[in-house]
């Protein structure tokens, strides 16, 4: 053999003999007790691995029913935490249940949301898997809206009433009420009264007390009202009660007198309802005022050409106290009844000058306590809240 092939041959040898080394490592797993888990150890240990997996109560993460309960739950492995986040950034709450979440929170229309559940792993490691969903998409045709009197800030009397009203039907009302309160400083006992679906008010036992704070939390945002139909908006708005002014007027004397905190201010000559137009007797609550306002027979039901018929362009210091057309308001065309006869077509009418003065005191909520006829007020004219004891404007509550 020539020197030439010794050598080839012996470089063969020792690539084979390395060959065979290499080889080696990779099956044990490396060198003689290293106990590495590289190799065919490392593949059999990752395939033992079970992804965790986070799935959501809701059958269609695209269009998820804001009025359903809503629970993101966790399936091979243990979880830890869950936070929900609404597109805008907030964060709502819940609470964990088992190996799932539920929400107590209430989810928006239209909004796209992320669940991030934290859940542990059967390898031990904590892991972080997010899951996204978009709530259904509703119409102003699907929302109501609630408007409502007493404006926020406003200074009303000891007889406003909590006023709200909706621009849609709500008939699931006892679902509505359970997210509806009215808090006062003092505490005033009250109560909730449905007049149909679009109108509910609320009155204390008593008049209140004047000087309360009084605070409206309406929580209907995306509370469920029937028909397919959702709060639109929660609202809070917050009152005062003032002064406590109590008018008496008799249509029998033909006065009024004038209280404030009790005391008497001034007793006012007045006219009220002639025969055919008698002013109702009850309780009457200031519901709007207007320094100059036109009256139009045709408002009323009396046509254009009917002997009573009137209209008249600017009476001055106007304070409506009824739906149907009642108000105080000066009458200086009356001035030789007042306080000697009923006059009017069911307004009550005084001097310019004294109209002028009790214009000036009075607020939206004073109370008006008429006597003297045989024409019943009631609760759906006007702010006619106080027009029935407590028990039966009570039995108005969806909840009672």
């Amino acid at each position: 053999m020539s020197v030439r092939l010794r050598v080839f041959g012996a470089a063969l040898l020792l690539t084979l003999s390395l060959a065979a080394c290499d080889t080696a490592e990779s099956l044990d797993g490396g060198p003689s007790g290293s106990g590495s888990s590289s190799g065919a150890g490392e593949t059999e240990q990752a395939a033992a691995v079970v992804p965790v997996r986070v799935t959501a109560s809701a059958a269609n993460l695209s269009a998820v029913r804001i009025a359903e309960p809503l629970q993101i739950n966790v399936a091979d492995g243990a979880l830890r935490t869950v936070t929900l986040t609404a597109a805008d950034g907030t964060r709502l709450d819940g609470a964990r249940n088992g190996n799932g979440w539920t929400l107590s929170s209430r989810l928006e229309p239209g909004t796209d949301y992320v669940a991030r559940a934290r859940a542990e792993r059967n390898d031990g490691e904590v892991v972080t898997k997010s899951l996204r969903f978009h709530t259904e998409d509703l119409t102003l045709d699907q929302q109501a809206y609630p408007s409502v009197a007493p404006l926020a800030g406003e200074t009303v009397g000891v007889g406003m009433p909590v006023v709200v009203s909706f621009d849609l039907p709500v008939t699931d009302k006892a679902a509505f009420e359970r997210h509806m309160t009215v808090t006062s400083t003092p505490a005033q006992a009250g109560t909730w009264h449905w007049f149909d679906d679009y109108h509910v008010r609320f009155r204390p036992k008593t008049y209140w007390q004047a000087g309360t704070d009084v605070s409206v939390d309406l929580d209907l945002n995306s509370i469920p009202a029937g028909n397919g139909i959702y709060g639109q908006e929660s609202r809070t708005i917050d009152f005062h009660i003032g002064d406590a002014n109590v008018y008496k007027v008799s249509a029998q004397t033909h006065q009024m007198q004038v209280f404030s905190n009790g005391e008497l201010l001034r007793t006012i000559p007045i006219t009220t309802g002639k025969a055919g137009f008698t002013t109702r007797s009850g309780t009457k609550v200031i519901s709007e005022k207007f320094a100059v306002k036109r009256m139009n027979s045709e408002t009323v039901g009396i046509s254009s050409t009917d002997p009573e018929a009137y209209d008249i362009d600017d009476v001055q210091w106007a304070m409506r106290l009824t739906d149907t057309g009642e108000f105080i308001h000066a009458a200086p065309w009356s001035v030789g009844s007042q306080g000697y006869a009923n006059v009017s077509h069911g307004c009550t009418g005084m001097s310019t000058d004294n109209a002028a003065w009790l214009y000036a005191m009075t607020k939206r909520g004073d109370v008006v306590e008429y006597t003297g006829t045989d024409r019943a007020m009631t609760l759906e004219n006007g702010y006619g809240d106080w027009n029935a004891d407590f028990a039966t404007y009570k039995s108005g509550s969806a909840l009672s």
